[in-house]
């Protein structure tokens, strides 16, 4: 026979606290999202109405300002595509936090499981984001490193 599980007061009362904060950050978190596509929007169409000025020489700030006029259309998109990203976890934090204070205000299990399902989704992106972006930080310390070495040895 499945023993079902229960709840004391205390559960239910971390549960209720857990979605009063979560509610919270998630609604940060949205507004948040809705600046940085704000801002996203702002950056592309302010970098696109800047006039690319051409430096003469070879000197390091001629370099430096090609390198920033070649990159000034990513700026506003990185800022687009981080907040698309930032979607996924925020939505997943919400649906806990609005599923949780209907569970504890009910005593509905169904809803208290749907509640659960969508913090593990908010933790697995968390979990699958942290990967991705720790094993980016890898491949780019290693791009510098060779980087670096091939610029070193072309120095001589």
């Amino acid at each position: 026979m499945e023993e079902k599980l229960s709840l004391n007061d205390l559960s239910i009362a971390a549960l209720r606290e857990s979605g009063k904060w979560c509610m919270f950050l998630s609604i940060v978190g949205f507004i948040f999202i809705g600046l940085m596509l704000i801002f996203g929007v702002f950056m592309s169409v302010a970098m696109a109405a800047m006039p690319s000025t051409e430096m003469g020489g070879t000197n390091e700030a001629a370099l430096a300002v090609s390198m920033v006029a070649s990159m000034k259309a990513y700026f506003g998109i990185i800022y687009i595509v981080c907040a698309l990203v930032y979607i996924f976890p925020v939505y997943y934090l919400y649906n806990y936090a609005k599923g949780i204070k209907q569970a504890v205000a009910f005593g509905n299990s169904d809803t208290l499981a749907t509640a659960l399902v969508n913090l593990k989704s908010h933790h697995k992106f968390l979990g699958i984001f942290t990967i991705i972006m720790l094993s980016l930080y890898v491949l780019f310390f290693i791009g510098a490193i060779i980087f670096g070495a091939i610029f070193a040895s072309t120095m001589h």
